[in-house]
């Protein structure tokens, strides 16, 4: 069955689940996805925690979709990773500038699509930089590059001939990884171009019935894969390892 994964910060994510899985084993997948260590996770339905030494069919309330929330206690210092708190950033280009709300947890391929819907300038076209320091990597969030609030992003556009030169296409030896209740957590070695889609990864993986028919999220570096963006886009690189659970993002959360 399928329940719904609410966290205190507003987001929301949906896991397969059987009956007779542990609860701990809930918790693993949900650090899979954020990252968040078992110990650190409290898992409550209805008002009553759910204990790690219990099974899904220990608590009768949990069916198909339920909500099961998630509160995340801290055992160290407080992380980045997990503070959703908007922040004021400046875009500055070489005529104009711009003020821009954004997510401390966003990354800087969203921070481009902001700012080519608000300007109409191409992605293609956008080098940001900030402390001198050029955001080349469009999955690292804007907290990874020590951006904060007041924070100033210079961008310069790139002539039509460096966007025509794009980069190669290489070849990628990924290895994809399930969870324990499906495929008894095999590992799945593939082949596949760094400009293949998450889309392209999961339709190879159903054409030839590796994986039966369903709806499967993709973890790469405890980030949620996004469907229509590359490999590359996500920093996949040769041998990495890639994980898959039943599952879907539910869009209304974000």
């Amino acid at each position: 069955m399928r329940v719904i994964i609410i966290t205190s910060w507003g987001h929301k994510f949906c896991i397969e689940v059987s009956l007779k899985e542990p609860v701990v084993e809930i918790k693993r997948k949900i650090e899979q996805i954020l990252g968040a260590p078992v110990a650190s996770q409290i898992l409550v339905v209805s008002g009553w925690e759910l204990l790690d030494g219990l099974d899904m069919e220990d608590y009768p309330i949990i069916t198909e979709g339920t909500n099961i929330h998630l509160t995340i206690k801290w055992m160290g210092p407080p992380l980045n990773s997990y503070h959703s708190s908007k922040i004021q950033i400046t875009i500055k280009f070489s005529a104009r500038q711009l003020h821009v709300e954004v997510e401390r947890s966003e990354t800087v391929r969203s921070l481009k699509e902001k700012l080519q819907i608000m300007d109409g300038t191409p992605i293609k076209r956008m080098s940001l930089f900030f402390s001198g320091i050029e955001l080349h990597e469009d999955f690292r969030n804007l907290s990874e590059y020590g951006i904060r609030e007041f924070s100033e992003i210079i961008v310069f556009l790139k002539g039509m001939s460096r966007v025509r030169d794009e980069l190669p296409v290489r070849r990628l030896s990924v290895v994809v990884q399930t969870s324990s209740s499906l495929l008894n957590a095999a590992m799945i070695p593939l082949e596949m171009k760094d400009s293949s889609t998450v889309n392209d990864l999961r339709q190879l993986l159903l054409s030839s019935k590796t994986l039966p028919i369903d709806e499967y999220l993709f973890i790469h570096k405890q980030r949620i894969m996004r469907d229509n963006c590359s490999l590359r886009w996500h920093g996949v690189d040769d041998g990495d390892l890639l994980y898959v659970f039943k599952g879907a993002v539910c869009r209304s959360g974000y």
